[in-house]
């Protein structure tokens, strides 16, 4: 793609996510997958990593925040829901990130549910790149624009299944449950275990 429609995407996005960036190469560089890349030219991965925790403190703040009643396991619990990659994904799909995404031949169909994972780590690199750019309250306020309605809505707090079951294990036989791993498969960032 050239550069002129690059950059009109990055004003568009720019319009979408109410943040203007002083210069477009974090942003270039936050919407790159590693397929569309030579691996030293760089893709999001880095900045990822980084995006992860700014969101992570931020909706910790908002929850501890709003709500002030709620016991420490509440508010992981709703922290964990709103981090989640499933959550960020959503977030992605709401704000048509997709259509800014830069990655290889190889990455055909960046809107399918198998790319999930990548729309969830383009946000938060997407966020880390906000970060460097603008510094904490830039971030924090594109976190909150896109976070604060499905941190208060009146919605069930789901439990990821290895909480619910420890909770379950310590209830019945007041011992956590004993973990064997049988396998492990999935990439180093996403495995998945057995």
């Amino acid at each position: 793609m050239k550069l002129d429609a690059r950059h009109k995407l990055f004003a568009e996005l720019e319009d979408v996510i109410d943040y203007k960036f002083s210069s477009y190469d974090r942003l270039d560089r936050a919407l790159t997958h590693s397929s569309a890349r030579d691996p030293k030219a760089g893709n999001y991965e880095r900045l990822e990593f980084l995006g992860d925790r700014v969101l992570g403190l931020c909706i910790a703040e908002l929850l501890f925040g709003r709500f002030s009643d709620a016991a420490e396991g509440e508010l992981s619990v709703r922290l964990n829901n709103l981090v989640s990659a499933e959550a960020c994904a959503s977030i992605a799909e709401d704000m048509q990130l997709h259509k800014y995404i830069i990655t290889g031949a190889d990455v055909k169909n960046i809107k399918s549910n198998t790319m999930l994972s990548v729309r969830a780590d383009v946000i938060e690199s997407l966020i880390a790149a906000i970060y460097l750019d603008g510094g904490l309250e830039a971030a924090r306020r594109f976190i909150l624009k896109f976070w604060t309605s499905r941190a208060l809505a009146k919605a069930s707090i789901r439990r990821d299944a290895k909480t619910e079951l420890q909770e379950w294990s310590h209830a019945e036989f007041k011992v956590p449950p004993s973990y064997k791993v049988v396998s492990r498969d999935g990439p180093d960032h996403a495995p998945v275990f057995k």
